[in-house]
Parts: structure tokens; C-alpha cells; sequence
């Protein structure tokens, strides 16, 4: 026959209309079971419940439901403890189970030990030892845990969850496994619904493709894209991607950044800055806006190229650098302008497209286009060549223009870059103030040929062959004052000239960073033990098998970032920085692409004793 143990409320509700309402009695717990004993001698102010062949011992407090094969039952205290096969059910979305459970039904609180495993919709944790404060509904493990929810499993020393909020705050060694990443923090909350993850402290989330580094950030682990803002880096095969605000979009592949800019490229030794970068990496292509400027490491020199806009696409060995409008060009003994530029890795080929103009050293050169050409090996520019219009001037010494123009010219550099040779092909013509050692001018020649053969010595015009058809003549100073100074086409821009890598900025506005919404620190809650001031009831009971002291919080195991201020701006800034990040993914997603402890030894139930 079974027998059904009810235990009735106890205490009495009492109001002052003076003073504040106090604490409600607890309501005692209901407990039925198949066998029910005591015995004082060996278990003194316990009720020992016991299951037969088909019935559990079913325990029943507030809204908790519990099942277990054995149970004592100390009524005095309102104190129960569970032994094998243990379940628990809170509503119809918490469940827990485990070897063993102590509850106390003054206090709502619960302890459980041994392959706990609790549920709550689709997410699910499991740890060896558990505490489960009912009244705060939340859960708390600190001796390693595991979390599943449906598309990742968090391991972590220390968990607190939130039930009701649907979010757990890990800490300690925590890993977020996942089928195409893994994650690496020190401390990181996680809302199980909709699965959003915040990064704080050292983080890295490592794939086959990428490796993202920030020590603030938050992940997407369902739609698999994230926002970083601390320190943030991504490394995409041999590019890395630094900025203030990282955005990453694994699925698209895509990556972009706000706010000094940094894009390395470790292969091929070059380093693409600015303030807004858009990086695509199944297209190995790179755009990147606001003072962007690229940067090229040259024979221990560096050669940069500013424009409104970078451009880099194809693989390291095919890579192609596009500029667009407003370009300059600066390395220590060269600068140039023009409108836009192309330049391709394999062939060396650097074109400067549409009103070009290159300064090397004192000279100046002018055409229709002009290309630059590197060693492949060396990756030194070693040669140029002028297309249409090609112009050279340089100021005399002391007064006017030595000039050099023809259709075509072909430029050769020495070994420190410095222009050693020029050949001017096709109706080619030259002014040139001839000066003896001293300085003394000895004649303007103004001269003509089918080609032009001028050599350089010390960034300087040397000598000059006429090699074919030859015509002109040479005026002294007083007579060439009655000739044309200059040839029709000639634009002195000696004042442009860049002089150093910060004129590839001159005459530009003042650049005004974006301002950059950050993802706000967690709220550190005091700590998940509270300390019972006098008289205050004990979390569980003086019958319980915990040791004293173990429900007391540790420091090693607080949160090492967050704030103390409590207040809804966290709230409202994280709410803010989610709906802008999913309309963010949703646009791109349609834009068109560009560039333990273990539980206590059960006693032997013997048939005999006292009812």
C-alpha cells in the first residue's frame, strides 16, 4: 500500500499598515512515496522516502516537481535530499537531472552532484556539481561546465545562467566549439536565444580560412557573422586587417573596417591604410576608402600611393593595386600625380592614367600616360616610358628651363632609383642652357632630332646626343632673350612636387574619424552566494552533506570585465548594436557583390525498522 505524505503550510501572514510587508512564510514541501520509514537512531529528524518496483518518490514545492528512487525528509527544516535517478521539472521549459539533489524548500534553494544535466528549451547544460537558486532563477557551476545550444557547445570553468533572461555568463577558459569555428575567451556572454555572444578579454575565433583577435566583440553563432571593437584583428590567409570596428561575415566571406585602417600583406611586404576598408576573400580583393594610402616596401625604401579610393585584387603572385582619383605617388627620390593608377604584380607594370606627372629628383615629366617598370626580382623601378606628349623640364641652374620634348620617352634608373639616362624618340626638341664648371653659361642650345639620347649625373642634365636627322643652333644669352623661352605645352608644377610621404595629404580637409558605436561592458551582479546577515536563513541546512564555507563566492571566480553601475544604457546599447548588425548582414546579404564534486555514498534501506 502507498502511503502520501502532506505537509500543510506553516506560519502565519501578517500585515502592518505602518511598516513594510514582511517575508512570506514558505510553503512547505509535499512529498508521496511507495515506502516511507524512520529511523532516529541511524538518521535522526529525517523521513526516509523510498520507490518500490513501479512508483519513484515524487517531491513537490512551489512550481518544482521532483523525482528520485530515495529521499530523507527533514520536516523541521523544510529540507529534502534526493538520491539516484534524480529529476527535476520547473514549468514546462526547465528540466534537471542528476545523481543528487539537496533542496531547501525555506530558501528555494538547490544543490546537485553527479552528471547534472539541466535543459532548458534547446539549451542544455551539464557539470558536475550545480546550484540552483530558485527564488533568482539562476544556475550556477564552477568546477567546468559544458552549454549546447543548436548550433554550438561552450565548455568554461565557471557558468552563472540566467534563466529567465535566457543568457549565461561564462568565464575562465572558455571555448565555443562550433562546426566552422572555434572560440577562444576569458569571459563571454551568451544569450541562448537568439545566440548571440559577447567577447570580453583576449578573444580569438579560429577557422580553416580566418583568425579573428579582439578583446571586445560580439558573434552572431547562428547567422555566423560579428562586430569587434577592442584591439581587433582578422587574418585572412597572408592578410591581416586591423581597425577600431571590425565587421566579419564568414558566410559572405566578407570583412570591413572603420577607423585606422590596416591591411597587411605579408607575402608581398606591402601595407594598405585608411579609414574605411571592405575585404572579400573568396575574390582576393581588397577596397579601402577615406586617406587611403598603400604602402610598398622597395629595397629598404618605401614606395606610397595615396587616391580616393585603393583597389588590390588577385591572388599574392597576380596581385593588382587600382587608385582612383586624386592619386599621388611618393618614395624618397620620386613623387608623382595623376588621376588614377593601375599597377600589376607579376609584370611589374605601374601605370600613371590621365594628366601624369613625375618628379625625379629636380627633373619633371609630363605626358599623355606614363608607365613605370620594376624588376620582378628585385622589385626595384628600373625603367620608364612616356606616351605622347612626353615632356621633361628642369630648372637651369640659375635662370630658366632646360626642356626636353618628343613623342615617346624611354627613362632608365641606376641602382639607387635616381634617373641616369633618356632616350626622347620621334620629333624631339631640346632648350638647354650649356654652363661651364664655374657656372658660366656659354650658350642656349635649342636643338631638333628624330631622337635624343641626354644622360644625368647627379640628378643633373649631363650631355645630350642627337642621333639622328640633328638641327637647331645655339644662341648666346642676349639673342636667345629674343627667342621663345619655352615650348608650346610647357607647365612648370615645381611647387606640387611631394617632399616627404606626409605631402601625399597636402591640401586635402581635415579627416573626422567615424564615431564608432562600441559594445558597452556586462553589469557585474554581486556574487551568486549571498551572505546571510543574522538570523537570515542558511541557502540549504545544517543537515546538508556540503561542506561549510563551499557556499561562499570566490574572487577567482568573478568576472574580471565589466562595471558595477547598474542601469538600462548597457541594455539599450546592446538592443541597438544587434538590430543594426542583422539589417547590416541583411543588406549585404542581398547587395550585389563589389569589390567535481561527486555525490555522498546512499545508506542501505533496511526492510526493518519503525513506520
Amino acid at each position: 500500500m502507498n502511503y502520501k505524505y502532506y505537509i500543510l503550510l506553516a506560519g502565519i501572514i501578517f500585515f502592518s499598515a505602518f511598516a513594510k510587508a514582511q517575508e512570506q512564510p514558505s510553503k512547505l514541501i509535499y512529498i508521496e512515496s511507495p515506502i516511507e520509514r524512520i529511523n532516529e537512531e541511524e538518521f535522526p529528524g529525517a523521513i526516509l522516502l523510498q520507490k518500490n518496483n513501479n512508483e519513484q518518490v515524487y517531491i513537490e514545492h512551489e512550481g518544482a516537481e521532483m523525482w528520485c528512487d530515495l529521499a530523507f525528509f527533514y520536516k523541521e527544516e523544510n529540507f529534502v535530499k534526493a538520491y539516484r535517478n534524480v529529476r527535476l521539472k520547473q514549468g514546462d521549459s526547465v528540466s534537471m537531472r542528476s545523481k543528487y539533489i539537496e533542496y531547501n524548500g525555506k530558501t528555494k534553494f538547490a544543490y546537485a552532484a553527479g552528471d547534472v544535466f539541466l535543459k532548458k528549451d534547446t539549451t542544455t547544460v551539464t557539470t558536475d556539481t550545480m546550484y540552483f537558486n530558485r527564488t533568482t532563477q539562476q544556475a550556477y557551476y564552477r568546477t567546468g561546465g559544458v552549454v549546447t545550444s543548436p548550433n554550438s557547445k561552450i565548455t568554461s570553468r565557471v557558468g552563472r545562467y540566467y534563466i529567465e533572461q535566457d543568457k549565461i555568463s561564462f568565464i575562465s577558459d572558455v571555448v565555443v566549439k562550433n562546426p566552422e569555428y572555434t572560440i577562444n575567451s576569458e569571459q563571454l556572454d551568451f544569450y541562448s536565444v537568439p545566440e548571440h555572444a559577447y567577447l570580453y578579454g583576449p578573444t580569438t575565433i579560429t577557422s580553416k580560412t580566418s583568425k579573428v583577435y579582439c578583446e571586445r566583440g560580439f558573434y552572431d553563432t547562428a547567422n555566423d557573422y560579428g562586430y569587434f571593437v577592442k584591439n581587433s584583428r582578422i587574418d585572412y590567409d597572408n592578410r591581416q586587417v586591423y581597425g577600431d570596428s571590425l565587421y566579419f561575415d564568414r558566410n559572405r566571406n566578407f570583412a570591413s573596417a572603420t577607423n585606422n585602417i590596416k591591411v597587411l600583406d605579408t607575402l608581398n611586404r606591402s601595407l594598405v591604410k585608411g579609414h574605411y576598408a571592405e575585404v572579400y576573400r573568396a575574390k582576393d580583393s581588397v577596397l579601402i576608402t577615406q586617406r587611403a594610402v598603400a604602402i610598398t616596401v622597395e629595397d629598404n625604401d618605401s614606395v606610397y600611393v595615396h587616391g580616393d579610393k585603393l583597389m588590390l585584387t588577385g591572388k599574392p603572385e597576380n596581385r593588382i593595386m587600382r587608385a582612383y582619383k586624386n592619386v599621388k605617388l611618393y618614395k624618397s627620390n620620386m613623387s608623382g600625380k595623376s588621376d588614377s593608377l593601375h599597377s600589376n604584380q607579376r609584370t611589374g607594370l605601374t601605370q600613371m592614367i590621365y594628366k601624369p606627372i613625375l618628379w625625379s629628383e629636380e627633373s619633371q615629366i609630363t605626358g599623355d600616360s606614363i608607365h613605370l617598370i620594376s624588376n620582378t626580382e628585385t622589385e626595384k623601378i628600373d625603367s620608364l616610358k612616356v606616351f605622347n606628349n612626353a615632356f621633361i623640364a628642369q630648372k637651369d641652374t640659375i635662370s630658366g628651363f632646360n626642356q626636353i620634348k618628343g613623342q615617346k620617352l624611354y627613362g632608365f634608373f641606376d641602382d639607387d632609383n635616381a634617373l641616369k639616362q633618356v632616350d626622347i624618340i620621334n620629333n624631339a626638341e631640346t632648350i638647354m642652357y650649356m654652363r661651364e664648371d664655374n657656372g658660366d653659361l656659354t650658350g642656349i642650345d635649342r636643338g631638333k632630332s628624330a631622337r635624343i639620347e641626354i644622360t644625368f649625373f647627379e640628378n643633373t642634365i649631363d650631355e645630350i646626343n642627337k642621333i639622328k636627322s640633328p638641327g637647331g643652333n645655339i644662341f648666346p644669352e642676349s639673342q636667345f632673350l629674343e627667342e621663345p623661352q619655352t615650348f608650346e605645352g610647357f607647365n612648370w608644377r615645381g611647387d606640387e612636387r611631394l617632399l616627404s610621404k606626409e605631402d601625399i595629404f597636402k591640401g586635402e580637409a581635415p579627416f573626422t574619424l567615424t564615431k564608432i558605436q562600441g559594445i558597452p561592458l556586462p553589469e557585474i551582479d554581486e556574487g551568486f552566494f549571498s551572505t546571510p546577515d543574522d538570523g537570515e536563513k542558511p541557502p540549504l541546512s545544517e543537515n546538508s552533506d556540503i561542506s561549510e564555507g563551499t557556499l561562499q563566492n570566490r574572487e577567482e571566480n568573478k568576472p574580471q570585465y565589466g562595471t558595477e553601475s547598474s542601469d538600462d544604457e548597457s541594455t539599450k546599447q546592446r538592443e541597438s548594436l544587434i538590430e543594426r548588425n542583422e539589417k547590416a548582414a541583411q543588406q549585404r546579404a542581398t547587395a550585389p557583390t563589389s569589390i567535481s564534486t561527486k555525490p555522498k555514498v546512499i545508506p542501505v534501506i533496511k526492510k526493518s525498522g519503525n513506520n
